[in-house]
């Protein structure tokens, strides 16, 4: 077997002509002391870790093994720590009898096997497991020791009635368990984080790249626990179980500040938790960041520049629309300015930018907010939703007497926006007189660069981009690989469609034009349909038909 060869790394890479023998050399002298030589040669693009995982494969004979969908068994994490995991790249998968199969991104690591070896009496087998995949089995699956977790099961048992009230700041186990489901998190890209409970569970799920994945499940008895934690963390009320509650609280991971927005719900089976993370330095905060084509580009440029008018946003929650919203106003974030925001909630906090929570328990809703922001002397007002008329009818007020006015609605396309805001009882002429763009966006999932493949699209695939004048014989998607979990995809980014009010446009509708009408002459003038952006993406290798389908209507 190879173990018993004891041939080094090296060797096996100049064997199966992946490096020369100067490259070894040059690699061994200049790497630094006690890291990797594999890691080096992947580091320094001399080889992809795929190359260096199939070379030991064919050389040593050794099994690889996929760990995105391994059944780990958890039990045995307790033999391994997680300092020696992390330190060594490797981690459990399985025991037969007095043998443990530990997946290794180095099976060549005579050391590390000894020392496991030494520590849990066991025999060990050595597979092989992509660097990277380890690294995320480990961060997911050595979150908490499960005797913590079964520590919490019991305490909560004993007096499940008292159990909010003894989660305090001494609480050291409970503070691990939500410490470390937030560190994951944060490590794994999620925007959300669910608690979820159930009859005889509590799932933990994360919403990453706009999909949910449930990543953990603890036993029922130490739910109590967890959401009054959650609660203490932002000042919540831990003793109310029957109503809704909603609170923010600040939390740092590895330097950064995060802003955790929390929500409780009361279920039949207990509370449910989400937890909405956000962090500040994430935002984009400049225009040419926003995925904007370079038409939409220019022409939302000039809209924000213009003096007055009403600039509206739309979509469903969670389309992005506050980052680009944020991005506009700090775009005319000027000393001259004063620019003054009413949310519902203020997400970020933005330097010289005058903002204003709703507070409605008090009075504050955005109608009495606005007038009161009215008498501030502003030059621009960002509403964070017009949701009834007063709202409307104050906006486009504004918007008529001088200030530029930002808000958002929600409404499947840009033009849609017109009689969404006629049927909140406005008046026809006010609203196309005010009215100067919408902005209409969604977020896809964009193709993964570590796996992204090209291919020929189908039939059907090649009728829907000609029918938007795309000629190709050629779009991507990802294969699957450990960087994006076998997804295919990794990160989003925004498509849009903007329509600009001109004279023409308003003349169309204010003569009673058919939204049809006004949307052909709207593209007869360069406005480009959200599902025709989507596919230029596409075309560009940067997201799939699918992904595009998904948010886009194909009109």
């Amino acid at each position: 077997m190879a173990v018993k060869q004891r041939k080094r790394l090296g060797d096996l890479l100049v064997d199966a002509n992946l490096i020369s023998v100067q490259q070894l050399q040059r690699a061994l002298t200049v790497k630094k002391p006690g890291q990797k030589l594999g890691n080096y040669l992947v580091h320094e693009q001399m080889i992809t870790e795929e190359q260096l995982v199939d070379a030991l494969e064919v050389q040593l004979g050794i099994s690889r093994v996929s760990l995105n969908r391994f059944p780990f068994e958890p039990h045995l994490f307790r033999f391994v720590p997680k300092d020696f995991a992390s330190k060594n790249e490797l981690i459990p998968l399985s025991q037969n009898g007095n043998k443990i199969v530990v997946a290794m991104a180095d099976p060549m690591d005579f050391f590390a096997i000894e020392d496991l070896r030494m520590m849990t009496s066991f025999q060990i087998e050595p597979v092989l497991a992509l660097r990277e995949e380890i690294i995320r089995a480990i961060e997911r699956y050595y979150q908490l020791d499960s005797s913590v977790v079964k520590e919490l099961s019991q305490e909560a048992e004993k007096d499940l009635n008292e159990a909010d009230e003894q989660i305090t700041d001494e609480a050291a186990p409970m503070i691990q368990l939500v410490n470390q489901v937030l560190f994951s998190a944060h490590k794994q890209r999620a925007s959300d984080i669910h608690i979820e409970p159930f009859e005889n569970r509590v799932f933990i799920r994360y919403r990453i790249d706009g999909r949910l994945k449930t990543v953990r499940t603890f036993p029922k008895g130490i739910h109590s626990a967890l959401i009054a934690r959650v609660k203490i963390m932002a000042n919540l009320n831990i003793t109310d179980h029957r109503l809704p509650q909603d609170g923010r609280t600040k939390f740092s991971i590895e330097g950064e500040v995060m802003d955790l927005r929390i929500s409780t719900l009361p279920t039949i089976f207990g509370e449910k938790i989400v937890i909405r993370l956000l962090n500040a330095s994430q935002l984009v905060l400049n225009l040419s960041e926003l995925d904007f084509n370079g038409y939409n580009l220019a022409t939302f440029r000039k809209l924000i520049e213009q003096p007055s008018g009403l600039i509206l946003l739309t979509g469903p929650t969670g389309s992005g629309k506050t980052s680009t919203l944020y991005t506009a106003l700090q775009h005319l974030n000027k000393e001259e300015s004063n620019i003054v925001t009413i949310e519902d909630p203020v997400e970020y906090q933005l330097e010289g930018i005058n903002q204003v929570q709703v507070n409605n328990q008090f009075g504050l809703n955005f109608a009495t907010g606005l007038r009161s922001i009215l008498r501030q002397d502003p030059n621009i007002v960002m509403i964070g939703e017009i949701r009834d008329k007063e709202t409307a009818e104050i906006a486009i007020r504004a918007s008529l007497t001088g200030h530029l006015v930002f808000s958002t609605l929600h409404t499947n396309d840009a033009i849609a926006s017109i009689p969404r805001l006629i049927d909140m009882g406005m008046e026809p002429y006010l609203v196309v007189s005010a009215l100067s763009g919408v902005v209409t966006q969604r977020l896809v999932r964009k193709v993964c660069n570590h796996c992204k493949e090209s291919y020929e699209p189908t039939v059907m695939e090649k009728e829907l981009l000609e029918k938007y004048q795309i000629v190709t014989n050629k779009i991507y998607r990802g294969k699957g690989c450990p960087a994006c979990d076998d997804s295919g995809y990794q990160g989003r980014m925004a498509i849009h469609e903007l329509f600009q009010l001109d004279q023409g446009l308003r003349e169309l509708l204010m003569n009673q034009k058919s939204l049809h009408a006004v949307r052909e002459e709207a593209k007869n003038k360069g406005m480009v349909l959200l599902v025709e952006d989507g596919l230029r993406k596409v075309e560009a290798g940067l997201t799939t038909i699918e992904e595009v389908l998904k948010v886009a209507f194909d009109h």
